[in-house]
């Protein structure tokens, strides 16, 4: 299915996908790369690459104790950044902003932190069988220590979150609720406000696993009323090794010190310590400086993008893919319809290996990731081993679908022939 050329596009992609140097003509004389991995991780512009470029070049040292002016300098860069978070998913305070190294550090910290000081035998997790490794395998480790037990409410077979099984496993028990916003395999977009409101009526705290979220639509952690948020800088146009937790400043006030070290203590003598204040009490050691200063910068281009217009864009794209792959015989797409899921398109065609599939669209050019994405528990909810993943961004068009859909054509062709 062609977009018609005469259809209003939400974004002028090809005009943004001319700040990412990656995505530009190959030196040996292919087509640019196709590059449909987002949901693994997104191309950074060069906005990004210049504010990281800059700060090694003429801002860097290390930040908060330093009097010197360089010292101070990056100081000041390293708190506007956090600043920068802070606005863009709504928080009150900027000192409930944790930098983590991503998204599974944020979860990680969390369990280790508050759920080795508030869970003992008895208690339960409330989890849902979609979620990624991340928000798994840390809770599976924290009732291993603690004795706590772990529930998941079921996904149902169009790939939505079974409300009335969430609703069935939620209790007086359940003291933690840890779900994804956005299914990092089917897209499903999950109903976070409705989940957080029903976990904080039967007395849980509620965890959000944001990293397909808040790259990709308007956060507000204040409108969701959530606990704990955890997302990547890398899923947002940002540098690796960069994470924000946001955490509700009275929960972070009461949770012991996650890590020891410089930098998260007031005062130490040989008989102990006395923790920092926030947010310096869970960021030990030397911070993620200047990938942070990167984030900001990712941060600043997808405001000027805008998060609703790259929502609507990539709901386009989704539309399109689905009707492209619909149209190929055998192929089953996974999760719900696009009006109900993000920009993640999932798909296995009986007979043919993920990642055999995944090859054959990278010899056309097309990148795609394909095995279990880190949900081998959803993977087999829903009876396959592996699927191919076509996740999209600001910078995606729908020629890129289009390559899409004649890369598939043909590597299907090829496969049935060999068969």
């Amino acid at each position: 299915m062609a977009m018609s050329r005469s259809e209003r596009l939400p974004l002028d992609a090809p005009a943004l996908r001319a700040e990412f140097p990656i995505l530009q003509d190959r030196d040996d004389g292919q087509p640019p790369l196709v590059y449909l991995d987002n949901a693994a991780t997104t191309q950074r512009p060069q906005q990004v690459i210049d504010r990281i470029t800059t700060g090694y070049q003429q801002q860097y040292a290390n930040v908060h104790r330093g009097i010197h002016r360089l010292s101070e300098l990056s100081t000041d860069l390293f708190e506007q950044a956090r600043e920068a978070v802070q606005r863009f998913i709504g928080a009150r305070h900027s000192h409930e902003i944790i930098f983590t190294p991503g998204a599974t550090g944020g979860i990680n910290l969390v369990a280790r932190s508050w759920g080795d000081s508030q869970l003992g035998p008895g208690d339960e997790i409330l989890l849902t069988e979609m979620e990624h490794h991340s928000n798994i395998v840390p809770w599976q480790q924290l009732a291993q220590r603690t004795g706590c037990r772990l529930r998941f409410a079921p996904v149902t077979a169009e790939g939505l979150l079974d409300l009335s099984g969430w609703e069935d496993c939620l209790n007086e028990r359940t003291r933690l609720v840890a779900v994804t916003a956005v299914s990092n395999v089917l897209g499903t977009i999950n109903p976070v406000v409705t989940l957080v409101r029903r976990a904080h009526e039967a007395g849980a705290v509620v965890v959000i696993d944001a990293a397909q979220s808040v790259p990709h639509e308007p956060t507000d952690v204040l409108a969701w009323d959530a606990d704990f948020v955890a997302f990547s800088g890398h899923k947002m146009l940002g540098p690796s090794g960069v994470g924000v937790l946001y955490g509700r400043e009275e929960l972070l006030e009461a949770m012991p010190p996650f890590l020891g070290g410089g930098s998260m203590i007031h005062r130490v003598t040989l008989d102990g310590f006395t923790p920092a204040n926030l947010p310096s009490k869970f960021e030990a050691g030397t911070p993620p400086i200047v990938p942070a200063w990167g984030l900001a910068a990712a941060i600043e281009f997808l405001d000027r993008v805008g998060l609703p217009t790259i929502r609507a864009h990539e709901r386009l794209l989704t539309e399109q893919t689905h009707a492209l792959l619909n149209a190929l015989s055998g192929v089953r797409i996974l999760g719900p319809s696009p009006d109900q899921k993000a920009g993640i398109v999932s798909f296995v065609v009986p007979g043919i290996q993920a990642n055999d599939l995944a090859m054959a669209l990278d010899e056309q050019g097309v990148a795609v990731r394909a095995g279990h994405h880190c949900a081998m528990p959803l993977h087999a909810r829903l009876g396959v081993s592996a699927s191919v993943r076509a996740s999209f961004y600001l910078y995606n068009t729908p020629d890129d679908v289009e390559r899409l859909g004649q890369a598939m054509d043909c590597a299907l062709k090829l496969f049935r022939r060999r068969h």
